[in-house]
């Protein structure tokens, strides 16, 4: 298993769900786990020894993961769990029929980006600016930011691009952000370790929206998503129809049907904001 961040929140529900599956481990089943702890720079490397190792399928946890591996092994199996934009990024032909080693779950991010702006215009009416954080590494920020330009023209923001790397880039990104004098900010879900940008948004006072649903458990303000639980319990059925004999090329790649919004209201409280009613009572998850 190779992931971004750290593997805690993907290896409880996909370790159960296998479980579930008939799959213990020691017996029928080893795991391999690789996290990068949120330094992209050694996906390529883990992605390397995972194949040395011979495993019999890799599940990669979001996009740059998903391709760090795909450019390791055109062989082994590669489960996505998930991946954004997976035909936009070339990672698969088409989501019916993905073609060589490659298929899973796409995150369907591009078309919930916009939502994340839609969020944000209901919750500040007279706002004009936002900033988005997006990761460079990564090659969904082409596909995420594109869709976020087109949601712009609907909304009616202005919005601030800042690229950066990885997490050692934060504390420069805020300042220019905070000069930017921007209303809000989007965090791209592959920027990882997400607490520090979490933590400075706090400083600066500034409301923070991700399309992906872990955020606001690690502080963000607001999330609309998938949920990351379900996709990561869906990856361990992918795994298990890999292991049974199915093909990647021929196992459709699945895209999530059901979106969560979430809102963090200490952390709502802590930036001193009043949250609409009609906000709040759409929300599927709070924490409170």
């Amino acid at each position: 298993m190779l992931v971004v961040g750290s593997a805690e929140p993907f290896w409880i529900p996909f370790r159960k769900r296998l479980h579930e599956l008939g799959y213990i481990e020691g017996k029928n089943i080893v795991f391999e786990l690789r996290p990068a702890e949120g330094k992209q720079t050694l996906l390529p490397d883990l992605a390397a020894e995972l194949v040395r190792l011979a495993v019999d399928v890799i599940v990669a946890s979001q996009t740059p993961a998903v391709h760090a591996a795909k450019r390791a092994t055109n062989q082994i199996p590669i489960i996505m769990a998930p991946a954004g934009d997976p035909v936009g990024t070339g990672l698969i032909a088409s989501l019916a029929r993905p073609g060589g080693n490659v298929s899973g779950l796409s995150a369907n991010a591009t078309e919930i980006a916009g939502k994340c702006l839609e969020i944000i215009r209901e919750m500040l009416p007279k706002a004009r600016r936002v900033a988005v954080l997006a990761n460079s590494t990564d090659p969904f920020a082409k596909p995420f930011l594109e869709e976020l330009q087109i949601a712009t023209r609907t909304v009616g923001f202005d919005f601030q691009t800042i690229m950066i790397r990885g997490a050692e880039e934060f504390d420069v990104a805020f300042g220019q952000i905070d000069r930017e004098q921007v209303a809000a900010v989007i965090i791209q879900p592959s920027l990882r370790p997400r607490m520090p940008a979490i933590d400075l948004a706090r400083k600066y006072g500034l409301p923070s929206v991700s399309p992906t649903s872990s955020f606001i458990e690690e502080g963000g303000l607001m999330s609309y998503a998938a949920s990351n639980t379900e996709q990561f319990r869906e990856a361990a059925v992918y795994v298990d129809k890999i292991l049974k004999g199915s093909k990647p090329a021929d196992l459709p790649v699945q895209q999530p049907t059901k979106f969560e919004l979430g809102i963090n209201l200490k952390t709502a409280k802590e930036l001193g904001l009043t949250l609409p009613p009609t906000l709040v009572a759409r929300a599927d998850k709070l924490i409170e």
